[in-house]
Formats: C-alpha cells, sequence, structure tokens
C-alpha cells in the first residue's frame, strides 16, 4: 500500500549521520520493498509536497544545500590550479608590498608634521596675532567714540583683553618659530627617507606584478567557460539554502521563480556581476524583477531591462521611505514597482540625465535606492528646472544638479527648528538649510532625482558624497580621496574608486570578479579592496588584477570639487553660467486688448546685464526669467515701461521661491512703496497676491527692492502682470 500512489510523493531518508536525502520514485518502491531492517535506513517517510518538513524549510533547504555543494565539488575540479610554489611567491610579494607601504606612511607622516608645524606659525601671526591686532583696532576706536564712563571703562576692558590676547599669541609665535626651524633641519633626512620608501615601493609592487604574471592566469580568467556555474554557486552560496527555501517554500509562484533563477545562467551572472541582491534576498529579488517584466514591456532590453535589474537587487531588502513628519498614512517602505515606473516615465519623457540611458546594473543601484518618495524626486526635477535651471544646463559634469547646494542651501543649523511637518525633509532642506549632514543628504537627493549614481562618502566630523560623470566619478562637498569611506561592501573610498575605474571597460572588470568567485567558491573571506582589508588568495588576484587593470587603462583620478562648501557658505563666484542672449523679444512689453500690461522680468531697465546678484536664464515656461541670487540683497530692479491709461492697477507676478518670508516692496515712479510678498512656493511657479499701484499714462517706472526675513534668500521670476481697475 505505501508504494502505491508515490508518483505524486518524494521521499526523504535520513540516514545515520543525520544527512537527508532526496529519493526518486524507482528508489521509493526499491526501499520499501527492501528486506533490509529498518534500523539500517533510520526511517523511511512517504510526503506530500505541502507535508510538514517541506513547510518548514528543511528539505528545500538540503535541496538547495546539495545543489550548492555539488557545484562546490564541481567547480573545484575545474578552476584553475596554481603551483605551490607560484603561488607561494605572490604571497610573498604581497606581503613585501605591504610593508613597504607601511613604511612609506611613516615616512610621510614624519614629513608631514613639517607641514603642521608651518601651519601653527602661520595661524600664530595670521588669525592669532592678526586676530588680536584687529581687536586692539576696534578697542581704540571704541575709546575714542565712548562719552560716558561707563563706555570708556568697557572700552579699556576689550583693549586690554586684545593686548592680553596679543602677548600670548607672540609668545606662542616664539615657540612654534623654534619647533619649526629645528624640524627644518631634519627635513632633508626625511624627504630623503620618502623618496627611499618610495622607490622600495616601486620595486615592492613591480615584484607583485611578475609574480601575479607567473601565476598563468591571465588567459584563464579571460575566458567565460565556468561563469554560469560560479554564478549559480555564488547565488546559492549568498542567499544561503535556508535563505532559499525560506523564499522558495512561501507558495508555488515562489518556487517556480527560484526554478527560472536558477535556470537562467545569464540573468544570475548579471546579477552577481553588479555585486548581487541586497542580502542575498535573490528570491525576492526575482519576484521584484518578474512583477516589472510582466507588465512593463520596455523592461525586458537596454536600460529599462538593467534599471529593473537595479531595482530588483537594491530593493530585494525593503528600503525605508522618508516622507513628511505630517504624513501618518504614507508607506513605510518604498515600492520598487513604482519606482521603475517613476524612472521609466522620467527617461521616456527625457526628464533625467543626458548619460541616464548609459548607465549598467551596478550604476543604476546607486541612483534608484533613494529614501525620497517617488513624487518627491519629480519635484526635486521640476524645483530645479524652475528656480534654478542653470544648474540643469550647466557643461560642468562635477556641479551638475549638485551645485545647487552652493547656491541654495544656507549653511546653519538655527532655522531647521522650522522645518514643517507637511513638507518632507528635502523640501525643508531648501526651505531652512543645514549643516554638511543636510547639504550632503539634498545633494545626493538631486543627483538621484536626475538619475545620476551617488553615494555618501562619509569623513571624519563630516557629511560628503561621490558622484558620477562621465569622466569618472568625483568627491563632492568633501576632502579628497582617500579622506573618507563609503557605505558600500567598498569600504575605503580609494576601494570604491578603483572599482569604479575598472568596471569602466567591463569586459576586463568580468577577470576580477572571476577571481573573486573563486575565492568563494574555495572559501575565502571576501574582502574588496586593498585598504579595506588583507584579502586571501584568489581575492588577492583579484584586487592586485583589478590594480594593473587601473594602470594599463590611464585611467584619471578626478579631484575632489567643494571641499569647502560642506562646511561653510559659498563666497565665490563659482556657479557662474554663460550669460543667456535676452532679446528684443525676451523684453519686450506687452499690452492685451482688456488693458493688462505683461512686464517680463528681464525687461528691466536696472540692471540692464547680468551680475553677481542677478542673472537671466532661459526658463522652463518658454523665453527668459530673472534669477535673483542669494547673495543679491542690496540689488534694487527697475522696469520702465509705457502704460496706455492713467489708473489704478493690480499688480501680481509669478516667481519660483525656495524659503519663506520673503518681500518685494514695489514703488511706482518713485511713490509709497507697498509690500509685494512672495508666496513660498517650496521652489516651483506660483503667483503673488495682487497690490494696487498707480500708474500714469505713458511713461512709467517701477521699483522693487528685496528683503527677507532671517538670513538672505533668493527667488526667480518670470513677469509682472499689470491689471486695470474699471
Amino acid at each position: 500500500m505505501a508504494a502505491e500512489g508515490c508518483a505524486h510523493r518524494r521521499l526523504i531518508v535520513l540516514n545515520g549521520r543525520g544527512a537527508i536525502a532526496v529519493a526518486s520514485n524507482a528508489a521509493m518502491n526499491i526501499c520499501l520493498s527492501a528486506s533490509a531492517p529498518w534500523v539500517t535506513v533510520c526511517a523511511v517517510l512517504t510526503l506530500t509536497l505541502s507535508a510538514d518538513l517541506v513547510a518548514q524549510g528543511r528539505g528545500s533547504a538540503a535541496l538547495y544545500e546539495q545543489q550548492r555543494d555539488d557545484l562546490r565539488a564541481a567547480l573545484a575540479r575545474k578552476i584553475p590550479q596554481v603551483r605551490a610554489q607560484t603561488k607561494k611567491a605572490f604571497v610573498k610579494a604581497r606581503a613585501v608590498e605591504e610593508r613597504a607601504n607601511a613604511a612609506l606612511d611613516v615616512a610621510k607622516d614624519a614629513l608631514g608634521e613639517i607641514s603642521k608645524l608651518r601651519a601653527l606659525v602661520k595661524h600664530a601671526k595670521g588669525k592669532w596675532i592678526g586676530g588680536a591686532d584687529r581687536g586692539i583696532k576696534k578697542a581704540n576706536k571704541m575709546m575714542a567714540k565712548a562719552k560716558t564712563a561707563a563706555e570708556k571703562q568697557a572700552a579699556r576692558v576689550e583693549l586690554a583683553k586684545w593686548q592680553q590676547n596679543r602677548e600670548e599669541g607672540e609668545q606662542a609665535l616664539k615657540e612654534r618659530q623654534a619647533n619649526l626651524d629645528r624640524a627644518i633641519k631634519q627635513e632633508p633626512q626625511l624627504e630623503a627617507a620618502v623618496t627611499a620608501a618610495e622607490s622600495a615601493l616601486a620595486v615592492a609592487a613591480a615584484d607583485v606584478v611578475k609574480t601575479l604574471r607567473r601565476l598563468g592566469l591571465d588567459g584563464k580568467l579571460a575566458s567565460g567557460a565556468l561563469d554560469g556555474e560560479l554564478a549559480k554557486f555564488v547565488v546559492l552560496d549568498e542567499a544561503t539554502p535556508a535563505g532559499m527555501a525560506a523564499f522558495a517554500d512561501q507558495g508555488g509562484a515562489q518556487k517556480q521563480l527560484v526554478d527560472r533563477l536558477l535556470a537562467d545562467d545569464e540573468l544570475m551572472l548579471q546579477m552577481v556581476t553588479a555585486d548581487g541582491a541586497k542580502g542575498g534576498a535573490y528570491g525576492r529579488a526575482m519576484e521584484i524583477y518578474a512583477q516589472i517584466q510582466a507588465a512593463r514591456p520596455n523592461s525586458h532590453s537596454g536600460p529599462m531591462q538593467r534599471l529593473a535589474l537595479a531595482i530588483a537587487l537594491e530593493h530585494a531588502q525593503p528600503v525605508k521611505q522618508r516622507n513628511a513628519t505630517g504624513a501618518e498614512e504614507a508607506p513605510g517602505v518604498v515600492d520598487p514597482f513604482a519606482r521603475y515606473c517613476h524612472y521609466e516615465a522620467a527617461y521616456a519623457a527625457k526628464e533625467l540625465d543626458a548619460y541616464f540611458g548609459q548607465l549598467t546594473v551596478w550604476d543604476y543601484r546607486m541612483v534608484v535606492d533613494g529614501e525620497e518618495p517617488d513624487e518627491i524626486a519629480a519635484w526635486g526635477r521640476q524645483m530645479l528646472r524652475s528656480y534654478r535651471p542653470d544648474h540643469v544646463f550647466t557643461k560642468d559634469d562635477k556641479w551638475r544638479y549638485v551645485g545647487a547646494v552652493g547656491t541654495e542651501i544656507r549653511y546653519g543649523s538655527q532655522d531647521n527648528k522650522h522645518d514643517r511637518s507637511d513638507l518632507q525633509f528635502f523640501q525643508n532642506i531648501l526651505m531652512n538649510g543645514g549643516v554638511c549632514g543636510r547639504r550632503a543628504f539634498f545633494g545626493r537627493f538631486l543627483l538621484r532625482a536626475f538619475g545620476v549614481p551617488t553615494t555618501a562618502r562619509p569623513q571624519p566630523g563630516h557629511a560628503a558624497l561621490v558622484r558620477w560623470t562621465p569622466a569618472g566619478w568625483v568627491p563632492c562637498l568633501g576632502g579628497r580621496w582617500g579622506a573618507g569611506r563609503t557605505k558600500t561592501r567598498y569600504k575605503k573610498d580609494l576601494d570604491f574608486l578603483a572599482t569604479t575605474q575598472a568596471r569602466r571597460d567591463m569586459s576586463r572588470y568580468l577577470e576580477v570578479k572571476r577571481a573573486q568567485w573563486i575565492g568563494d567558491v574555495v572559501g575565502e573571506r571576501p574582502v574588496y579592496g586593498l585598504m579595506s582589508g588583507k584579502p586571501g588568495f584568489w581575492y588577492g588576484v583579484s584586487l592586485y588584477r583589478q590594480r594593473q587593470m587601473i594602470e594599463q587603462s590611464g585611467a584619471e583620478t578626478l579631484v575632489a570639487v567643494g571641499a569647502d562648501l560642506g562646511e561653510a557658505e559659498d563666497e565665490r563666484d563659482r556657479f557662474r553660467v554663460a550669460a543667456a542672449e535676452v532679446t528684443e523679444e525676451d523684453r519686450r512689453v506687452s499690452v492685451d486688448v482688456e488693458g493688462v500690461i505683461t512686464v517680463p522680468a528681464v525687461a528691466c531697465s536696472k540692471p540692464t546685464k547680468r551680475n553677481r546678484k542677478v542673472a537671466f536664464l532661459p526658463s522652463n515656461l518658454g523665453g527668459k526669467q530673472l534669477v535673483y541670487n542669494r547673495n543679491g540683497k542690496g540689488q534694487a530692479l527697475e522696469y520702465t515701461f509705457e502704460a496706455p491709461l492713467a489708473g489704478t492697477y493690480r499688480l501680481t507676478a509669478r516667481v519660483a521661491t525656495p524659503s519663506w518670508q520673503q518681500h518685494l516692496y514695489v514703488s511706482a515712479n518713485a511713490g509709497e512703496a507697498v509690500d509685494l510678498l512672495l508666496p513660498h512656493t517650496v521652489g516651483l511657479w506660483g503667483e503673488t497676491e495682487a497690490v494696487d499701484v498707480d500708474l500714469v499714462a505713458g511713461k512709467n517706472v517701477l521699483r522693487f527692492e528685496h528683503k527677507s526675513d532671517g538670513y538672505d534668500k533668493g527667488f526667480s521670476v518670470k513677469d509682472f502682470r499689470l491689471s486695470p481697475q474699471r
């Protein structure tokens, strides 16, 4: 009876070692009819697919574990074999290079102490003594202006304070100069030590290259013959048999997705080349990917296929969504399908960066991983195009989009208390500014919104970012490469840089990944950068091969930009773009049949040309617009035009404002000024409430003076509209 109907069953055999085997139907019949005693078999169970053991995941986990172990055994016979002596020479050469690197660091640190001493002397002369001199000068002015005894006493106290400060500065300068003088005597020897250490390192590095070549792996790693098996092993290993079973055992649909994935060598290779599913959740990644492909025809090829896969891999573990604090009913995590649709639509509408379609799956992952709701990303694109279009069409690849941090995000946290619960985090940053963290957050947000890969690059005491450009990745709002780390598997920023440089030639970069995958097969601990740990043999081969590729390619390391902007206001005119040509048509004042006068914002009679405070830019509404910079304080705007009739006119303006509490005080023909309150439009186009102005028939002059409560703020204006009151 036990053998009847077994076509729909599986046999689970628990042997004496506790191993689980799954037998075929034929084997089941043999076992059930065998005369061997039960004590030999331990147990024979016939189960339906829905039985408890499988439902608990132990049976499926055993299947995936067996597949992984079989692959490991098969690959162990196929992976390139390296002679022990040759391998030993490579490992030894690496150790010599590591010691040479450490010796160079020590020599550079010793020489660097002289630079620190020079900086201390400069500080004593300039900031300390120079500051004291300025304080003394100010105190003397106070004394000269003092009229009362109290004022004179206050001036004397201030003067004494700065005189004491100067004496302390002079003493410090004397000590620091003496230390510097002693150190300078040692400078030639220290410089010679650095030169010697650099030479030793060069010799050691060359020896590593020689021993790497002697391994005879170049041609073997260039072959993709094992790619399918390696990729499948990595998927099973990173997912873990238990993790894969936990997903597959949710139901038949999930089991089919796992089967589809494990049968698709090309897809698995694409996944692991892009660093695999977040948290090893390959089942969930496959579920997201299948959902997108089932509903969106464009996702089957080209950039949209790569985008779909990037979202599936990155959102395999849920990405927490950052909603407005007052949006209590908003979803707690990002919807990956909606995120795909968002970027697909934006790409079709040509709203994204021009290079978006050229990105790899790995690149896209650092576009789609943002915490912002999709509608906020759409706001970011529309806001920048409306309010500061110059940051969109600038030709400077390093500053495109993220330059808005320098011009628009005020440095300081004192107004963060005014953040509104109905605005999302990034909208509040635009409104109220912030220190390094909020500024870097906003920069990364804008880059993601426009489809540019970016990731956090914190450094000691400071938040910054790195971003993609057509010429390579570049640090922005922080120090040079080597100053920080990334929140990726490439921990040190120099290791992150190395993988970005090597990935520019993906056909050769696969050699790096193959060596890492072989390292996974033999059980090495993953190390993804020479700065981030000590790799085993195969991971070492991968990283030194990567370094060799980078050197051979002549890859450029881009210099960091905006290191000062993360910690301070922008006081330089670094973001100026080519002046837009303002034509007569752009400046034409029109009067419609109802007598409504429209005055373009760029038709001002004062100023007539752009300057550091005012710019004329192409507008996304068509024509031109005027941008009044945050440092535009004191710049008045005047407009001279003809009115067909005298009378009272209702004045409104089309404006885009990033922050609140802004005013335009407008006067007509040198009359009394009235407050044209600028609405807070969160950077989008809006219209002011109307105010009344009196015009004369013929020539009129409107004068606008900008004022803002608190710190200086900017705005953009498209035009002014004057409607006659009948």
